[in-house]
């Protein structure tokens, strides 16, 4: 019975065609925007752990209370070492440090008095050792405005519009007015090497990127940081491991203000609640978007079904009984529905797997936004991807046609001869 009616399903493509193309498009859709979404969350995820976090975050445990204002006195000392005991027990992670700081900025004139002067915020990172990251990470060459990424640890890299507040540009000393990490007050100059743009403006109106060693020796901070971030090799989040490693890192640590302390990127910044919240949120609209896919698809399911009482009529007429009617109908249902399941979770994942793998940009439509947001629009293939389909494609099709087989119970025998006679 079956291999008959996968034979008429084949040969009468009014049954087939429009219902397949229905479950292909909804089921290719459902994972599509599925994917997308997961992707989305995995680089805000990434940005955020790029610009602040990390995945995860060794500090001191007297910094980690004050982290807020910078406090580099509370900053990490034999950060080398630190690396490198860090990089040998986690072989899947990378280890970089950085600092940050506040300062003034002083613009000398050609008599090197203060033309101008504002105050900035610093984020000093590994910029120049062989095999650093850091440049890629934080997608520095696209931010660029004018000049160029700096080659020595006395550039700095000004926000453009702080650059323009200061009537500064490549080429140019800056002056760093701030204090170092005993206390004292200290005077840096640095070569202004090129602007940049954030694309936040809380940002963009001052702040300051500096080589982790130039920002050493104006802070007095040799072999020092104020924090270590560390990195999955693949940039991709993964949260049981990073708890894992942060649980045994600091159960051999000391009590001491001054002893280290491993942070997941779930508990900084109450990023653990928004992460939560964001899954949330993901799982509601891909839940409201796969109800939607699913009423249509039982729709066509039922108009299906409605469309086909004269064929109905005639098998009934010849004398085959309703429940065989029903049943064919049935599995004529589930026939379409899961090689159209079948063939749109194949296109859905394909688009995805192509998004992960390669991306789309969309740079020119989003000018501006260069190191805050990613201008590639990535998905993210998971092996939940592989089954969503089955509820719009071939349950919510089984449903549709099943409540529109219920009308043959109820065609009586004498309404179905005056049908045919007309």
């Amino acid at each position: 019975m079956i291999r008959f009616l996968f034979k008429g399903v084949l040969r009468d493509p009014s049954r087939s065609v429009f219902p397949l193309i229905a479950i292909v498009t909804g089921v290719a859709m459902v994972i599509a925007m599925k994917g997308v979404m997961l992707g989305v969350m995995d680089d805000m995820i990434r940005s955020y752990a790029v610009l602040d976090t990390g995945h995860i975050k060794v500090v001191t445990q007297s910094y980690a209370e004050m982290a807020d204002i910078f406090p580099i006195d509370l900053g990490l000392t034999d950060v080398d070492s630190l690396i490198g005991e860090l990089s040998e027990s986690n072989e899947s992670m990378f280890f970089t440090p950085r600092i940050r700081f506040g300062g003034l900025v002083d613009i000398p004139d050609e008599d090197g008095e203060t033309k101008a002067q504002s105050p900035a915020a610093f984020m000093a990172v590994d910029l120049l050792s062989p095999g650093s990251r850091q440049i890629e990470l934080l997608n520095l060459e696209q931010g660029i405005v004018s000049g160029s990424l700096p080659d020595q640890p006395d550039e700095i890299l000004v926000t453009d519009e702080l650059a323009g507040k200061l009537g500064i540009g490549p080429g140019d000393i800056a002056t760093f007015v701030g204090t170092t990490m005993f206390g004292s007050m200290t005077t840096y100059n640095f070569h202004v090497a090129g602007t940049v743009v954030f694309g936040i403006s809380a940002i963009d109106k001052g702040f300051v990127i500096i080589d982790i060693e130039g920002a050493r020796d104006a802070l007095d901070m040799t072999d020092s940081a104020t924090e270590i971030l560390g990195f999955f090799n693949d940039m991709i989040y993964a949260e049981k491991p990073s708890l894992e490693t942060c649980k045994k890192f600091n159960e051999l640590q000391d009590e001491d203000e001054f002893a280290p302390l491993m942070m997941n990127l779930r508990d900084q910044n109450n990023f653990g609640l928004i992460l939560d919240r964001t899954a949330w949120m993901t799982g509601l609209i891909a839940a409201i978007f796969i109800g939607l896919v699913a009423i249509v698809l039982w729709n066509s399911g039922l108009m299906s079904g409605l469309k086909r009482h004269g064929e109905i009529g005639i098998r009934l007429a010849m004398g085959e009984t309703k429940r065989h009617v029903y049943n064919s109908l049935l599995i004529e249902s589930l026939m379409l529905g899961v090689f159209g399941t079948i063939i749109g979770t194949a296109i859905g994942l394909a688009l995805v797997y192509y998004l992960q793998e390669v991306g789309l940009n969309y740079q020119e439509s989003m000018e501006g936004l260069t190191l805050m947001m990613s201008n590639v629009m990535r998905g993210k293939v998971t092996t939940d991807l592989y089954f969503i389909g089955i509820l719009p494609g071939i349950v919510a099709t089984l449903i549709g046609t099943a409540i529109a087989g219920r009308a043959i119970y109820k065609r009586e025998m004498s309404r179905l001869f005056k049908e045919l006679e007309a």
